[in-house]
């Protein structure tokens, strides 16, 4: 379990530029399979994934324990899935990089920093991740948790836009249109094409 021991706002929390140039210098796991930004445990986390030329990007709501060579059990459903779809590695994202086990944990209102540090993470691993990077909506009902998330969503369909990203899902999106989570689904799970847009036009009607 993680639970936030302090708001974000109460963090030193530097950009996604610093946080990158800092990571890669020690040996807590194999750099040459895994990339890890922050590359240490604290309260919040950008990216978590293995190294590949044609990765599925997966977006959750937020972070909870899973590390390098210690996967939860929604990453190694992640992985399993990009596997069975004919990827070479994945990158675990989230909508925001707040660590909680529980989304009932999160910060009730957003922190600046820490959204655009994450949104610039999205950019650097869209960057890295091919022409029409495939991008895996997967946060589930749990985007209604708190009111700020599905505004980082419309965020994130922006920022992949500029590199045009591809956007799936994989299983039967929910009653109210929120993509699956990667949890319960069948290890060989195809992923689908997502509609995206109309999905922000969803979100829009219900708020």
């Amino acid at each position: 379990m993680h639970i936030p021991s302090a708001s974000c706002q109460a963090l030193d929390i530097p950009d996604f530029e610093t946080a990158l140039a800092l990571s890669g210098r020690g040996d807590a796991y194999d750099r040459a399979k895994w990339i890890y930004v922050p590359d240490y445990y604290t309260e919040y986390r950008y990216i978590l994934g293995t190294r590949g030329v044609d990765p599925l990007i997966c977006i959750g709501v937020n972070p909870s324990t899973a590390e390098p060579g210690k996967l939860d059990n929604t990453l190694k459903s992640v992985q399993r899935i990009a596997a069975a779809n004919g990827y070479d590695s994945f990158i675990m994202f989230n909508v925001c990089a707040q660590r909680a086990t529980k989304p009932d944990d999160m910060d009730r209102e957003l922190d600046p920093r820490l959204h655009r540090a994450n949104m610039d993470a999205f950019r650097w691993v869209l960057a890295h991740a091919g022409e029409a990077p495939a991008v895996w909506a997967a946060w589930g009902a749990v985007i209604e948790k708190r009111a700020y998330l599905p505004r980082c969503v419309r965020d994130m369909v922006a920022v992949g836009e500029e590199y045009g990203a591809r956007w799936l899902c994989a299983g039967k999106c929910s009653k109210r249109g929120h993509p699956h989570h990667p949890l319960y689904l069948r290890k060989d799970e195809k992923t689908a094409d997502f509609d995206v847009r109309g999905y922000l036009k969803l979100l829009e009607a219900q708020a």
